[in-house]
């Protein structure tokens, strides 16, 4: 592809947001095999969408208003370490004040996951559970809630990835309008509350 950097180098037109965990193996990328150019990214730990962080948020709008993405992908990874610190409820310094969000979503669901004997499947449907909340809280920010009423379209997804297999699993989590938030939430999780969505060999 002799003309590879002199196409890449002219502008950038992705039509998909990603919002992903820092993990190194979790690349988008690589994961979606889309080309440089074609994805715009955010990671941070546990992929995690803070109605306070700017710089997520300064993402979300630059995409949006400039870019005119029409997908934001949030994609949580199964056996994430940040999820799994949250589970821990065991001091790690500065970024525990980053993983109260997961423990929130953790006693949010309780009741499912006190329900869940085996740590490893209760880790994964955490993950779960956390890229839900992380949809719901995409489609609660101002920004997207504008594009909505410019009838813009956009679509927000939730995905979760399997480092095991390289396997994106989705867990049909859609949003494409102003909706309310909460009876969304009681329908995902009549989803997935019986059952952790990741596939079993």
């Amino acid at each position: 592809m002799p003309d590879f950097f002199t196409d890449l180098a002219k502008q950038q037109s992705p039509e998909f947001v990603w919002i992903g965990c820092s993990d190194s193996r979790v690349s988008a990328s690589n994961i979606v095999g889309l080309m440089p150019g074609e994805v715009f990214v955010h990671r941070n730990i546990a992929n995690l969408v803070v109605h306070t962080d700017m710089n997520c948020l300064s993402v979300l709008q630059f995409a949006i208003e400039v870019l005119r993405v029409k997908h934001i992908i949030v994609c949580g990874h199964y056996g994430c370490g940040g999820v799994k610190a949250a589970l821990e409820n065991q001091r790690h310094g500065l970024i525990d004040n980053w993983l109260r969000h997961i423990q929130d979503t953790a006693n949010l669901y309780g009741e499912i996951l006190s329900q869940i004997e085996d740590d490893a499947e209760k880790l994964d449907k955490l993950c779960e559970l956390n890229v839900i909340e992380q949809v719901l809280n995409v489609a609660e920010t101002t920004i997207v809630q504008d594009a909505w009423e410019r009838k813009q379209p956009l679509r927000v997804h939730g995905w979760i990835y399997d480092l095991n297999d390289g396997i994106i699993t989705d867990l049909d989590v859609h949003l494409e309008n102003r909706v309310d938030t909460n009876s969304l939430r009681k329908r995902f999780l009549e989803k997935t509350k019986n059952k952790v969505v990741r596939r079993t060999n």
